[in-house]
């Protein structure tokens, strides 16, 4: 896999998001044979049960996250990808649903310190340039017992593991090519999966930042894993 493959700084990955914003609602469907759908709605169970009054959604993409929850928060979407941001925004109008969208970083988010009660993000820590830098800015921002969801592509394990394995490497550069034109960022894909942190390491990172009760659940044979934690300590001045 060439090096420019994994190359995760922010200039790049919002690149090569703006290109393939067109195609990537159809695109997701497709290469996760259309278990997407139910990877985000756990994100929104899990949601409904915490029953926050603030909901942050981070690397928002085109939505489908902060539009899936349940009326009754207030929503916000924050994506540094403006063309992904206006697809967004299209669907909430169409939708009829009212929730904020901002154009953010995730690194460097333009949210007050304790600020939100539930901060979300699905398929984005993994292309951050620092993993530990993005993941304190997501604990920055949560209020004292305020939830993270994170919900990011994992290695799988098990018996399909060598078959579910396959599909992750050889599916998404062919398909994305043929259905966005741009065979390098779906080749991107399975190289940011190999390369990304293991469900221990991510734990490990998540407790060191101030969360408790942090589980992390493999989805579809592990192809994904849901990472939740709780901010068990208030951050401190000169922090």
């Amino acid at each position: 896999m060439r090096r420019e493959l994994l190359d995760k700084r922010s200039v790049e990955i919002r690149g090569m998001f703006g290109r393939i914003a067109h195609r990537y609602d159809l695109l997701n469907r497709v290469l996760s044979l259309g278990r997407d759908v139910g990877w985000r709605r756990e994100i929104a169970r899990r949601v409904a049960e915490l029953g926050p009054r603030r909901v942050l959604d981070v690397c928002a993409g085109t939505g489908d996250v902060a539009l899936g929850l349940a009326p009754g928060p207030t929503v916000v979407g924050a994506d540094f990808s403006l063309p992904m941001l206006a697809r967004a925004r299209g669907k909430a109008i169409r939708r009829r649903r009212a929730i904020g969208l901002t154009a953010a970083d995730a690194l460097l988010l333009p949210f007050a310190d304790e600020s939100v009660d539930v901060v979300t993000v699905a398929f984005g820590v993994r292309n951050f340039e620092d993993l530990e830098r993005g993941l304190a800015e997501l604990v920055r921002v949560l209020a004292p017992g305020g939830t993270l969801l994170v919900l990011e592509f994992s290695r799988p394990a098990g018996p399909l593991g060598p078959l579910l394995g396959w599909w992750a490497r050889a599916v998404p550069p062919t398909v994305g090519r043929i259905l966005s034109g741009d065979r390098e960022a779906y080749a991107y894909l399975p190289a940011s999966v190999g390369s990304f942190a293991d469900a221990r390491t991510m734990c490990g990172i998540l407790h060191g930042l101030g969360l408790g009760e942090v589980e992390a659940r493999p989805l579809t044979g592990g192809v994904c894993t849901l990472y939740q934690g709780v901010r068990t300590n208030r951050r401190k001045e000169g922090e």
